[in-house]
């Protein structure tokens, strides 16, 4: 099986479940109708930050990187998660050329919460429909007067660019990603995995 590679950016001060969240939707995913435990996940998930130190997420949860930004693989989707560090990781050059330069190539670019904040900062959403997180909303709209912002609503989709609302919501995204790549069933099929409900946008 060839398996479509995820890469989530992590940072200081991100939200736990912006990254949590899609990492479990995409690594309990399975292509088989009864599958076991042992069958594996069509997704290979990777953790990318832009040291090779551990990054400390909301809670102080520490959290180690697969890989840093200047050796990633190849990337399929790329996801960027939010939080109160997303405040600082906004105008972060390295992070913002990174998502880029990964723009470029990957089928689907995403974020959760604020996360689309620093997608709107990299120059990425302009002329796009976007949401955020409820509370950040109006920030949004003052920082990115050329983004069309969405609210109540749990995500947008615009072209291959998915940004979805706050914290929770980025499992909902996920799970759209995967019926993009994998089709509804495969993607219902998870949902109930993860005792989740399934919502079509």
């Amino acid at each position: 099986m060839e398996k479509l590679t995820v890469g989530i950016l992590i940072f200081n001060g991100m939200q736990v479940l912006d990254f949590a969240g899609p990492f479990d939707v995409f690594a309990t995913t399975r292509l088989k109708d009864k599958p076991a435990l042992s069958d594996p996940s069509p997704f290979n998930v990777l953790l990318i930050s832009e040291y090779p130190r551990p990054v400390y997420a909301s809670g102080g949860m520490k959290v180690s990187p697969h890989h840093t930004i200047n050796y990633s693989p190849p990337l399929d989707i790329l996801i960027v998660p939010g939080g109160i560090g997303e405040r600082e990781a906004h105008s972060n050059h390295v992070l913002l050329h990174f998502i880029r330069s990964q723009a470029k190539t990957v089928k689907t670019l995403a974020s959760v919460c604020t996360g689309s904040i620093i997608l709107g900062k990299a120059g990425l959403l302009n002329g796009r429909k976007a949401t955020t997180h409820w509370m950040s909303i109006e920030r949004m709209r003052k920082m990115l007067p050329e983004v069309e912002v969405v609210e109540n609503v749990r995500y947008v989709e615009d072209g291959n660019v998915i940004t979805s609302a706050g914290i929770s919501s980025g499992i909902d995204m996920a799970l759209r990603i995967v019926a993009i790549h994998h089709g509804e069933e495969i993607a219902q099929a998870t949902a109930k995995e993860l005792e989740y409900p399934y919502r079509q946008q």
